[in-house]
């Protein structure tokens, strides 16, 4: 291979494993739940973020009304549950399988969730911004 057609890192090199016996979960976008970053934001120079989101003790969601701007938005849920609210679509319950595409700029808010509610979120970009409204 010339020197010109090697890559100038190793795959290897970007290698990211996370093990959850191992993992801490911290604060993150929503006051009502813990989250848990999967390294995927700085392997992928900031294109995607993935995370495992759980049910804080004792905390309940707030019901309001946001949207997102970003590229990609999907939750995979793990345990539990958790109801949502679509402008256009109305209430979604989302239980252990279920997942959601939430597309770009969708109006959205979480109405209730277990209190076990696991589930992992992947988005694009890994920073993004959420803008609170009125209801629709």
């Amino acid at each position: 291979m010339a020197e010109r057609d090697k890559p100038a890192k190793r795959p290897a090199d970007d290698f990211v494993v996370t093990h959850a016996d191992e993992a801490g979960f911290d604060g993150g976008l929503r006051e009502f739940f813990d989250y848990r970053d999967l390294g995927m934001a700085g392997v992928s120079g900031g294109k995607v973020q993935a995370h495992v989101i759980r049910a804080k003790d004792g905390h309940k969601a707030t019901g309001g009304w946001h949207y997102h701007i970003l590229d990609f938005q999907m939750v995979y849920v793990l345990k539990g549950w958790v109801r949502f609210e679509y402008d256009g679509v109305g209430e979604v319950v989302l239980k252990p399988g279920s997942c959601v595409y939430q597309p770009p700029g969708i109006r959205h808010r979480e109405i209730e969730h277990s209190a076990d509610l696991e589930l992992i979120e992947i988005v694009s970009p890994a920073e993004f911004e959420t803008v609170a409204i009125e209801a629709p």
